[in-house]
């Protein structure tokens, strides 16, 4: 008998098969997802569809939905029921917009939420319905247990996760695995874990700070009797075996599956693993199929009218044709971002990023759709007060994205594998600074002034930064449990389309404050 196991991670909202623009059409999303699954079912008798997490959030279509339908139901969530899943996990970015809008989507989904570490704080019991399911095809019995990665707190709004504890992945499976062995005894053990590798998967060497946030690697080697790990949040494809664990990661926003299949064979009246093949399976000979997006057209449409309203116009300097250039030099609009949340928060300095390579900035008329198209996540701001100390040090981080080739400017390799992290290098307004990229590391910024006059070690100043940045999320740990001077509870989307439509026209101006050197 064999049994086929799909999975989908970090879907991000992305329904359609192209990102915002109707005419740049991409192999990604429901629809060809769809497609497959309802070819293998056809091809296969049994199939197990999982979705490993970060589904609600991420694409401009589900921007839309939270702020103007919110009251109406998910459109990713009918999209996935109409697929047939089996169940999906928690992953962290399901809690970006409130844990109501998260609890609603799930009371509308026709298939259970996973997570065995998201525990209720005065309960200490899972909180989001069962930690695992079990599924029988035939006489064997498959459990699938769903775990998601802890460093949550460190990244999210409090407000969003009030009432909940996240305990520690790793702990946590080594509780809830053997105990589940014992009761269910089950033919095949799958872990569906919302978190990435934290070392490479071949040889082990470390690739990222151990935070926790990611665990995989840890889990395949401390946790005995699980015999597929499908994994998620890193946004990578990956198919292979870690300590005899088959380990699976699909990619991101629908551009791509996992696929793992099992034959077993029954032996002493007890059926057993034979033979286990993994890969991901991209759409290289997969057409859409559309039909199932028939349902969410009506939402497509008003989305694309809210998407093309005209708020603003610009004398067009604020268009970005290099993402690296405008990384290494400071840009306007770059200084237009950081300027918008020292104007919504009043503080004195400023730090942002560009969040990817994809950012274009603002042509002459500027609508909506070029706000969610540049500015992708749904960010909060906080006010910090942080010594003069602590700006050094993360200007020290900020200086590690950049390295040095044959004395030529190159992205250091950390923030593009194994996940491109352009978002962890930030820009700053509000003081001036300068890097040299000869020096060593953590000695790279060579002055840093403000009002003119040199930054004080131990003199307390107030820095407006979103809030992951604010939770030390991208390694900047010298933020954490900083006193929160100010708390913005709106996101910066709505304040920068907020400040568009008051001005209405938006010059493009650089001051220069900062540079880059290489000697």
């Amino acid at each position: 008998m064999r049994i086929t196991i799909l999975e989908t991670s970090d879907i991000h909202g992305h329904m359609f098969p192209y990102l915002a623009d109707k005419s740049d059409r991409i192999k990604q999303g429901i629809s060809y997802i769809y497609r497959y699954v309802q070819q293998s079912r056809k091809e296969e008798e049994h199939v197990l569809l999982i979705d490993n997490g970060d589904v609600i959030q991420g694409s401009p279509f589900m921007l839309y939905h939270v702020k103007n339908e919110s009251d109406h139901p998910n459109p990713i969530i009918q999209l996935l029921n109409e697929t047939r899943y089996d169940a999906a996990v928690v992953g962290n970015h399901e809690f970006n917009f409130g844990l109501d809008f998260f609890k609603k989507a799930m009371s509308e989904s026709k298939f259970p939420w996973l997570s065995c570490n998201i525990l209720d704080e005065k309960t200490n019991e899972p909180t989001f319905g069962q930690p695992y399911i079990i599924k029988k095809f035939g006489e064997i019995k498959v459990v699938v247990l769903g775990a998601t990665t802890h460093f949550i707190p460190n990244w999210e709004d409090p407000h969003h996760i009030e009432g909940l504890l996240f305990e520690d992945a790793v702990q946590s499976l080594k509780k809830w695995v053997p105990s589940i062995q014992q009761a269910e005894k089950p033919d095949l053990f799958i872990v569906s874990y919302h978190g990435g590798f934290e070392r490479d998967i071949h040889t082990g060497e470390a690739i990222e700070e151990e935070t926790g946030e990611n665990q995989a690697y840890k889990i395949c080697q401390e946790i005995n009797g699980i015999d597929i790990l499908l994994t998620g949040h890193q946004h990578q494809q990956m198919a292979s075996q870690i300590n005899g664990v088959h380990i699976i990661q699909p990619g991101f926003n629908g551009q791509g599956i996992g696929k793992v299949t099992v034959e077993f064979t029954k032996r002493n009246n007890r059926w057993e693993v034979e033979e286990m093949n993994s890969q991901v399976v991209q759409w290289d000979d997969v057409t859409p199929d559309e039909s199932i997006l028939q349902s969410v057209r009506p939402f497509e449409e008003r989305t694309h009218k809210w998407l093309d309203k005209i708020i603003a116009r610009s004398n067009g300097g604020l268009e970005i044709h290099d993402t690296f250039q405008a990384r290494l030099k400071e840009h306007p609009y770059v200084e237009f971002i950081n300027k918008i949340q020292m104007h919504a928060t009043g503080a004195p300095i400023s730090c942002t990023a560009l969040f990817n390579n994809a950012a274009k900035g603002f042509s002459q008329s500027i609508t909506i759709r070029d706000v969610v198209t540049n500015y992708i996540y749904p960010n909060t701001l906080k006010v910090l007060e942080v010594t003069g100390e602590d700006i050094k040090e993360a200007l020290e981080r900020c200086a590690t994205y950049f390295d040095l080739r044959n004395d030529e400017i190159i992205v250091n390799r950390q923030f593009s594998e194994p996940k491109p992290q352009h978002f962890n290098y930030d820009m700053w307004e509000g003081i001036d600074y300068t890097i040299d990229l000869t020096q060593k590391t953590g000695n790279r910024v060579i002055s840093v002034t403000y009002n003119g006059e040199p930054l004080q070690k131990d003199h307390l100043y107030h820095v407006v930064m979103n809030n992951y940045r604010a939770s030390g999320g991208g390694g900047y740990t010298m933020f954490q449990n900083k006193r929160v001077v100010i708390e913005m509870q709106r996101d910066m989307t709505e304040l920068i389309i907020e400040y568009l439509e008051q001005n209405k026209w938006i010059e493009a101006t650089v001051n220069e404050n900062w540079r880059i050197l290489k000697g």
